[in-house]
């Protein structure tokens, strides 16, 4: 059976950490965020869970947000995984590099896509609400032979 490394992908937390993300990133190995972060409360928080790669989204603007890169490729659980903020930014071909899961943010709309053998991961909003979307962050289990997005729903469906 295969090793898993389960990853925590949050993004759009414009400045709020909610209270329910510590039980859902519960034995995480990673978190990623996907920009938008809008406090380093955030990232400080999140921390407190797992270690964090982040990158900054267009609401990150300051002096704390200028060390964040706008896009990262890192490399968990033997995958290699590129982040930007929003996707319509996308200016390379990630299966041609060998990127197996392309993470992004910005729409406030979970996705779970794959094009090309390439997933597509955007965890939606775990921020404040924005209009009626929905609040969620998505885990990632990625073993040897196969990667498992999963989108989690946070607080009231009001």
């Amino acid at each position: 059976m295969d090793a898993v490394v389960k990853i925590g992908v949050i993004s759009d937390t414009h400045g709020l950490l909610r209270p329910e993300i510590d039980a859902q990133l519960d034995g995480v190995a990673h978190i990623i965020h996907a920009g938008d972060i809008g406090s380093p409360d955030v990232i400080a928080g999140l921390r407190r869970i797992a270690p964090v790669t982040a990158i900054r989204g267009n609401v990150d603007t300051g002096d704390w947000a200028e060390h964040y890169p706008g896009t990262r490729t890192v490399r968990l659980g033997g995958r290699s995984i590129y982040i930007l903020h929003d996707v319509h930014e996308l200016r390379l071909d990630p299966g041609s590099r060998g990127i197996e899961v392309v993470i992004s943010g910005h729409s406030h709309q979970p996705r779970i896509e794959t094009v090309d053998g390439v997933l597509y991961l955007n965890p939606g909003s775990a921020g404040p609400r924005r209009f009626r979307l929905p609040i969620t962050l998505a885990t990632l289990e990625l073993t040897a032979s196969r990667l498992r997005p999963f989108i989690h729903h946070l607080g009231r469906t009001e």
